[in-house]
């Protein structure tokens, strides 16, 4: 890890890395959604609405991921003050914010003909509400800190701590008697059908590799942005110094 703590040498890597990811991004997830919605079945129960698990699914583990590697970046940035931690956390914050949404409201339209509501407080629901309420103080938090120059290990303590949600979103649904289903893939196996299970893990894998991307176009603007702050104040001192 501590090898791409350079940030010169993590730009070179980012600078193929990030298309690469983007094209793979769009050709999977462009093609997994296209099956999806077009040329996969219609669920017996739950008719045409079952399509939108093919963009609900993805952004509710994007949305777990986003945190995940947040919490994993704020460890580094505390425990070992990696220079890049700090910017990764943040560049993962937003896109990790919007799919957390998209999840939300995706979920409430499929909810709305399958359970005859557009919400309910259960289990999975509220965490998944509580995650997008944590990226949005996350969020916060690492603005004004990176504004005022502040201590920015409060938003990485916030980051850490705010990890606890995690299994209780994965749980929820074995935890408590709900409305949302339980888990239909899991590392012991799955429930769904092949029709559905393979464009699912298509547009997984394809909205996984375009969050990646994302982060890595973020992390490079935030970079060059630290760049050319820094290059102002030296030319602001060298000013000073000049009068």
């Amino acid at each position: 890890m501590h090898a791409y703590a350079n940030p010169a040498r993590f730009l070179r890597i980012a600078r193929w890395l990030m298309p690469a990811l983007l094209a793979g991004g769009i050709v999977f997830a462009g093609g997994a959604l296209a099956w999806g919605l077009f040329y996969a079945p219609a669920e017996r129960l739950q008719g045409e609405t079952v399509r939108i698990i093919y963009l609900h699914v993805p952004s509710a583990w994007l949305g777990m991921l986003g945190w995940g590697g947040i919490a994993a970046a704020s460890f580094a940035e505390i425990v070992w003050r990696h220079p890049l931690a700090g910017v990764a956390a943040r560049a993962i914050a937003v896109p990790g914010a919007v799919f957390t949404a998209i999840c939300l409201a995706t979920g409430s339209l499929w909810g709305r003909p399958a359970w005859g509501t557009w919400w309910v407080w259960d289990g999975r629901l509220t965490s998944m509400l509580v995650l997008l309420l944590l990226y949005a103080g996350y969020i916060a938090l690492a603005a004004a800190a990176a504004a005022s120059g502040a201590n920015r290990r409060v938003a990485a303590v916030f980051g850490l701590v705010g990890a606890v949600n995690i299994p209780i979103i994965h749980y929820s649904v074995i935890w408590w008697n709900t409305l949302h289903q339980p888990p239909s893939l899991s590392l012991s196996g799955s429930s769904m059908a092949p029709g559905f299970m393979w464009p699912l893990l298509g547009s997984t894998l394809g909205f996984t590799l375009l969050f990646g991307a994302v982060v890595l176009m973020r992390m490079r603007m935030l970079l060059a942005g630290a760049q050319a702050d820094s290059r102002l104040r030296r030319k602001a001192l060298s000013a000073g110094e000049a009068a």
